[in-house]
């Protein structure tokens, strides 16, 4: 693996018009770890003000780019069309709203840049930062979702849902992602953990500010329901 230069932060993005602008701010002054940044922001249809945010600050700023779906699709497809569009030795996915902190790029870089790791998850469990309390069930989806992801991939993970994933290219470049939706997590992570040779995958504590329904929340029942089905589909029969 070559010494990576650039990285590329891929937002999905879906009416986060009041979240977006300041979120990819945050973006731009992160610390990188000396890794050249590029943000590419794709807006899967949203029908708030999300493009003309992403536009005023991809205008003021020459390392932003917007790429738009005419229909909506959903946050896998959003990925998909990302990591086509990006150019960077490092590719970190970067939800739209402030759930995930980007003051913790150095984090989750550090052991790609260091030259430890291939793959990084950062994890809402893995203790030692602040992590706002919230829904009860939602964590034992979690916990559940990732001890079945786990037993079929042999990997430990504390956090396979997280939004927080970051790559090198070469990882990515050898996985064809399939889901639409929130089934992109389970999925990846099977694909990762039978790529041949075995990336190395680290995972480091984060912090998480996670919001409410009233506040904009978009995954549901259904999408954990999908994520069991996908936990399956492709350990056992893709």
């Amino acid at each position: 693996m070559t010494e990576p230069r650039t990285l590329s932060v891929i937002v999905p993005c879906y009416n986060e018009a009041k979240t977006l602008d300041t979120l990819i701010r945050r973006v731009l002054a992160a610390d990188t770890a000396g890794l050249e940044l590029e943000v590419v922001i794709v807006d899967d249809a949203s029908r708030d003000d999300s493009v003309r945010a992403a536009e005023a600050v991809a205008a003021q700023d020459p390392r932003v780019r917007l790429v738009r779906h005419s229909v909506n699709q959903g946050k896998g497809a959003a990925l998909r069309t990302g990591f086509v569009q990006a150019t960077g030795d490092v590719i970190l996915i970067q939800d739209a709203d402030l759930e995930y902190e980007p003051g913790e790029y150095p984090k989750l870089l550090g052991p790609i840049v260091d030259g430890r790791a291939d793959v990084v998850y950062g994890s809402r469990f893995r203790g030692g930062e602040s992590v706002r309390v919230l829904y009860f069930w939602h964590m034992v989806a979690n916990r559940v979702l990732t001890l079945m992801s786990n037993m079929m991939t042999n990997l430990n993970l504390t956090d396979m849902e997280t939004c927080y994933k970051v790559f090198r290219r070469e990882v990515v470049a050898r996985i064809a992602i399939r889901e639409n939706r929130f089934g992109f997590e389970p999925e990846i992570t099977a694909k990762i953990s039978r790529l041949t040779p075995a990336p190395r995958i680290y995972e480091v504590g984060i912090s998480y500010s996670g919001r409410t329904y009233e506040e904009g929340k978009k995954i549901g029942l259904k999408d954990g329901f999908r994520a069991l089905w996908c936990i399956l589909r492709y350990n056992l029969f893709d």
